[in-house]
């Protein structure tokens, strides 16, 4: 096994513990020497295991101190989203509930703005991948494709920067594990309509209808994601 596969198995093993409340926030952990022996590996990938942790700030590493778990519900921000989504057994639910809900309200909000400050030109794409997606309702894994692409259009016709970043830190997420979200396009025939109502509205300027239709859109995905 290579030092970065070992590295990340301890890293996912750390995270685990961490967000499932083994270690609590202020607590210390074992030393890296103790880890390594605990874990059966050398004392390198701990190393960079907790240099991870700490970027995350999902630890804090003080000289002449002990590592200690920070409270990551304060201290850390979208980067740590995979490590706290993805445990080894799937999902974690609580975390997957929490992004899919603000999905929702960032994309119907999103949906808004775009209404309002879309160009000609980001309109027309909008209704362009509506009808891509309506064409390629019996290729799942085209819709999926065309999902994200859809969404990604809106974000940017919103003209929201902190939108757009969020979209950004979500993309790598999205794409590097895409299988598992495949729920989101489930019966694609039935979310086709939804895409074309909602493109229609950015493109006559009605935001509250452009916010609904994307609303009941992802509302639906979320349900079949998340349950």
């Amino acid at each position: 096994m290579s030092p970065a596969t070992v590295s990340d198995r301890v890293f996912g093993v750390l995270c685990e513990h961490i967000v499932s409340g083994r270690y609590a926030p202020g607590e210390k952990l074992p030393t890296q020497r103790a880890l390594a022996a605990d874990l059966g590996v050398n004392i390198g990938p701990v190393r960079e295991a907790v240099k991870r942790l700490e970027q995350l700030r999902l630890v804090t590493v003080r000289h002449g101190d002990a590592m200690r778990v920070a409270d990551w519900r304060a201290t850390s921000g979208l980067e740590a989203a995979a490590p706290l989504l993805f445990r080894p057994d799937g999902f974690d639910p609580q975390a997957l509930k929490a992004l899919m809900e603000a999905r929702r309200v960032m994309l119907s909000q999103s949906a808004g703005f775009a209404a309002e400050r879309r160009s000609d030109e980001q309109a027309a794409e909008l209704e362009r991948l509506a009808d891509r997606i309506a064409q390629s309702a019996a290729d799942p894994a085209a819709v999926q494709a065309l999902d994200f692409a859809f969404f990604a259009e809106l974000i940017d016709a919103a003209g929201n920067l902190v939108f757009s970043l969020v979209m950004n830190s979500i993309r790598h997420l999205y794409l590097e594990n895409a299988g598992l979200f495949s729920a989101l396009v489930e019966r694609p025939d039935e979310l086709a309509p939804l895409y074309g109502r909602a493109a229609r509205a950015v493109t006559a300027g009605n935001a509250a209808r452009a916010a609904r239709a994307v609303d009941a859109l992802a509302a639906l995905q979320e349900e079949r994601v998340a349950g």
